[in-house]
């Protein structure tokens, strides 16, 4: 079973990005399931989802306490709540930032991790320039594309359309496609 925990604020698409991560795998044949945890429903305010993809059907219904993959949507997260706390030692990261990982501070959760499963995309940005709003999700959806072969960039696409119709959806898959070009890997 792959497990992800999606750490992020309230209005940057935290919850939908799970869901389409869960849409995603569904499309490609695995069961899958997305959920939310949240306390104070406003902007801003932190908000964590699950997902959990398997080739079975998922019976656990409980947080993700071991993920597999962390996706950080806000890296002022970082020194708020501990955010790698469960990760296995195999895991992945990927953070929606510009900023180069030895400026994040976060170099001791980091560092354990085998090369090639933490990335950086200044998805924000992406969002700015595709989408007109700052919200990262779809973006570092196809970022996730780019780090590990779990999900194909085709099913990410599939769901994004699932979610939205039309011209913003269209939007979102240009940014997911940019967002995995633009992926960097270290």
């Amino acid at each position: 079973m792959f497990q992800v925990r999606i750490h992020g604020r309230g209005g940057q698409g935290v919850v939908s990005a799970a869901e389409m991560l869960s849409i995603a795998a569904f499309e490609q044949g695995m069961y899958s399931q997305a959920f939310p945890s949240f306390g104070s429903e406003r902007m801003g305010a932190p908000v964590v989802s699950y997902v959990r993809i398997d080739d079975e059907a998922i019976e656990l219904r409980e947080p993700v306490f071991e993920p597999d993959l962390l996706i950080i949507q806000d890296p002022t997260l970082f020194h708020a709540v501990d955010l790698f706390k469960g990760l296995k030692d195999d895991g992945y990261v990927l953070i929606n930032s510009s900023r180069q990982l030895d400026d994040l501070g976060i170099s001791e959760a980091i560092d354990k991790l085998p090369a090639g499963h933490v990335a950086t995309i200044s998805a924000t940005d992406l969002a700015m320039q595709y989408l007109k709003r700052p919200t990262p999700n779809t973006v570092l959806l196809g970022a996730f594309t780019a780090m590990s072969s779990v999900l194909r960039l085709e099913a990410v696409e599939k769901a994004i359309l699932d979610k939205f119709s039309g011209a913003v959806g269209e939007s979102n898959i240009a940014a997911a496609r940019a967002a995995k070009q633009a992926t960097v890997i270290c």
